[in-house]
């Protein structure tokens, strides 16, 4: 079992003795994520950490596009419902990039690739993604690329 599945079992179990119900359910939520996750393809196999990051991303992505989403119907209530859960998430994520570091981390990656243009979009993208490293959305690593590669 992966050590950040095992960390989130024992708050959620942790959270369930103190009587935290905003807790206890976010991490229920987020263990059953992992554990679909767990069991989609073939054969069931233990995610690694790596592997339970990205759950745990996707699923606090989910959280905000819902908050936001709630706040536009002006369900307030269920919004902050909703930005309770993703601020409970947000404990498990590493501390999301500034500005300033993602557009460094994009030109260093940019640069030692030599992409340009339009064409090289895809291969920039691979490479920006992975001098982040999950440290910010894909949205804004996108963006950034864009913006550093002209288009």
């Amino acid at each position: 079992m992966s050590t950040l599945k095992d960390r989130l079992t024992a708050d959620m179990r942790a959270a369930l003795k103190a009587r935290d119900e905003l807790t206890t359910s976010t991490l229920r939520m987020a263990l059953a994520a992992v554990g679909t996750a767990e069991v989609a393809g073939k054969a069931k196999r233990e995610l690694t950490d790596d592997e339970v990051l990205a759950v745990l991303t996707r699923e606090s992505k989910k959280r905000r596009e819902a908050a936001t989403a709630f706040a536009d119907a002006g369900r307030t209530a269920q919004a902050a419902k909703e930005t309770a859960e993703g601020e409970v998430l947000e404990r498990y994520l590493p501390k999301q990039l500034s500005d300033a570091e993602l557009t460094e981390l994009v030109t260093g990656a940019l640069g030692a690739g030599g992409f340009s243009g339009k064409a090289q979009m895809g291969q920039a993208m691979k490479a920006a993604q992975a001098a982040v490293a999950g440290r910010a959305e894909g949205g804004r690593v996108a963006a950034e690329v864009r913006r550093q590669l002209g288009l």
